[in-house]
């Protein structure tokens, strides 16, 4: 409720300048440093002296007499040299915060412009591992924030099933597991096939090594699974969506949940390629190298200034050029991913087919691309009006390609909504590294991090950290709580270990290289995901031995604010305290609107964590159901009852559910 008021502030202070000044004017306002300043305060006099040629508190008392009446604002201050303060009514405005806090979120409207969001994209050719649930929290995270502000969105997963990844797993079970088709089939079927594939994987990067000449291996199996045409297009038809599956299970325990699949074998055999090449060849966006080292290339320039320096040079113009269409005519994946942004904006002029490709237990459906037979029930997919690429920072300049082919095309708009949501990489510390098992070089051993590598099969499984930390969180549970039965015990034990995972991987920002390390990630003390949820217990303890003592008493009684001694509590030392939290519980909308603007999901678990840690002092200083006076007690009861809605939403904005017993 907070950034309601504010904006209504800003609103009447830009309407009442240009009545009386006939100034238009960009007010911006700021959080005074103490609370007994005010709530809001706003620097626009200062703006206002230079235009006006007057004395910034001049004009800062002629505004703060004459402005009219604003819903929800007490009164009006000048404060230093020129600033107007406002404070809040804070009796109304905690009237306003619980009523908004028992509402249920806006839904937006089915014909609203729509969000794209593709996140997760793991290679279907082995396990997930720790960097990849990274890419997924981040994406989950910005999906449940822009839905909560309002955004229509769907979610892609983008799945690279005829890539380098995939020929290379293919190239394993050929080549060195010397495994048929119908035997990979057999083992697809077992659990932990993606296990397999982690290791036959980095396997095969060994196998390249000892002998060059195999590489010619890779470039057949690429043709052979692009063309979809050969034993090699059939094993990658076997192992990818299997580990797809596998991927998707993985995630489910996470609570993350895709609308689409959309993969890459249709965009070729479904010659989207083709007609994205045709546009760029028409536009002259790209041209076929005739020299240097990318001869028989279909390349695209995106910075022409080394020309010079290559003709100096003696070498091609196009030797940096991006290369789009390799010599041998297979398609980059920045090539087909111009082509997939192309369709994600409705601007290809082609269209997937679709079908049901799994059910989630809430009963979503989530749908495949397909080059034919598809499904006619299937909703409408595409045509964003923004996208959101949720890829890590070392892709920025591909990402850059692919917006300098829609520019190069004419899509400005849709260049300009290309978002690239990027983050830094998930390492290890040595000492993880070490007791995953991993032989570190005495180099490696005194970095400060160890890059995760999936050919050296170097990093953390998805599923084992998962399973590690489920063994931990169970393990508390069951020592604090003997007394609840296992299935009881194994739930609460999940919340806490996912709970612990998520927050630990979305409180960083995400331009910070994460160093994952088990001792922190396994933490339940400090800026965790279990200390937030834990504050959530404490409050409904609360209102569970309220029941017990009081079973009269009428929960819904808590909706309803009592003004006057509302406003009698929210005045003096301890009001100002009580004030304190009322603001930050009244402030998940502004948290959300900062997210979304910053593009930055660590500004919800930074607020989830200061909720938190303010109702434990709430907690510690006021003991609720003990307290004599009757309207203190309900009101103590109405904050406890806000933080726990509030910081409930928050966490589920993390993708973090709070359990009722830790």
């Amino acid at each position: 409720m907070v950034h309601v008021l504010e904006a209504r502030i800003r609103a009447a202070l830009a309407a009442h300048i240009r009545g009386v000044y006939n100034l238009d004017v960009a007010v911006v306002t700021e959080r005074p440093p103490r609370i007994e300043m005010g709530e809001i305060a706003t620097p626009v006099c200062f703006d206002l002296a230079k235009r006006l040629k007057r004395a910034p508190r001049q004009i800062a008392a002629e505004i703060s007499a004459q402005l009219p009446p604003i819903e929800g604002v007490e009164r009006v201050e000048v404060a230093g040299g020129g600033y107007v303060n406002l404070f809040f009514a804070r009796a109304a405005f905690l009237a306003s915060v619980v009523k908004d806090a028992e509402a249920a979120p806006a839904l937006a409207p089915a014909d609203a412009p729509k969000c794209i969001v593709e996140h997760t994209n793991i290679n279907p050719n082995k396990a997930a591992h720790i960097g990849h649930l990274r890419n997924a929290a981040l994406g989950d995270t910005l999906v449940r924030v822009l839905r909560r502000a309002g955004r229509r969105v769907e979610v892609q997963n983008y799945i690279d099933n005829t890539g380098v990844q995939v020929a290379d797993v293919v190239i394993g079970f050929v080549h060195i597991a010397k495994k048929s088709p119908a035997e990979v089939q057999a083992l697809a079927a077992q659990p932990k096939f993606d296990y397999l594939c982690w290791d036959l994987y980095a396997s095969v990067s060994r196998f390249f090594e000892e002998d060059k000449t195999r590489m010619a291996l890779r470039g057949e199996t690429l043709q052979s699974i692009e063309s979809g045409v050969g034993a090699a297009s059939e094993m990658a038809g076997i192992v990818a969506p299997a580990i797809v599956r596998c991927h998707l299970a993985t995630m489910e325990r996470l609570g993350i949940e895709y609308d689409l699949l959309p993969r890459e074998s249709e965009i070729l055999h479904l010659k989207f390629w083709d007609s994205a090449f045709e546009q760029l060849k028409q536009r002259n966006a790209i041209h076929l190298a005739a020299s240097g080292k990318n001869a028989g290339c279909w390349v695209m320039r995106t910075d022409d200034t080394g020309n010079a320096a290559a003709a100096a040079e003696g070498t091609s113009e196009d030797d940096d050029a991006k290369i789009i269409v390799r010599s041998n005519g297979t398609v980059t994946y920045v090539g087909k991913d111009i082509a997939y942004q192309l369709w994600k904006f409705g601007l290809l002029g082609k269209d997937f087919q679709y079908e049901k490709f799994h059910t989630y237990a809430d009963g979503r459906t989530l749908w495949s691309s397909v080059s034919s037979g598809g499904d006619s029930s299937a909703p409408a997919f595409g045509k964003a009006a923004i996208v959101y690429n949720v890829i890590d920072a070392r892709q920025a300049y591909l990402q850059n390609v692919v917006v300098a082919g829609l520019r190069a095309l004419g899509f400005n708009g849709a260049a300009d909504r290309s978002i690239h949501f990027s983050y830094e990489i998930v390492a290890l510390t040595p000492r993880c590294a070490r007791e995953l098992g991993y032989t570190l070089s005495e180099e490696d051993a005194k970095k400060p991090y160890v890059e995760v590598s999936g050919r050296k099969g170097l990093g953390v499984k998805a599923d084992d950290l998962l399973d590690r930390l489920e063994t931990a969180a169970l393990a508390e549970v069951a020592e604090r709580h003997p007394e609840l039965p296992a299935d009881e015990q194994t739930g609460i034990a999940h919340a806490i270990a996912i709970g612990a995972l998520r927050y630990f991987l979305l409180k960083f920002t995400r331009t910070a290289i994460i160093a994952f390390d088990f001792k922190d990630a396994l933490s339940f003390e400090g800026e965790t995901g279990p200390y937030c949820q834990y504050a959530v217990v404490r409050a409904r303890n609360i209102f569970r031995k309220l029941q017990e003592q009081e079973p009269a008493f009428a929960m819904a009684s808590l909706a309803r604010v009592d003004l006057a001694a509302a406003s009698s509590l929210l005045t003096g030392i301890d009001g100002n305290s009580f004030w304190e939290l009322v603001l930050l519980a009244g402030s998940l909308g502004t948290q959300i609107e900062a997210a979304v603007g910053a593009q930055e999901p660590a500004f919800i678990a930074k607020y989830a964590f200061q909720l938190a840690q303010a109702f434990n002092l709430f907690y510690h200083h006021h003991r609720v159901l003990t307290e004599e006076d009757s309207a203190k007690k309900v009101f103590l009861l109405q904050l406890s009852r806000l933080v726990e809605v509030k910081l409930v939403a928050a966490l589920e904005l993390l993708g973090i559910e709070a359990p009722e017993k830790m």
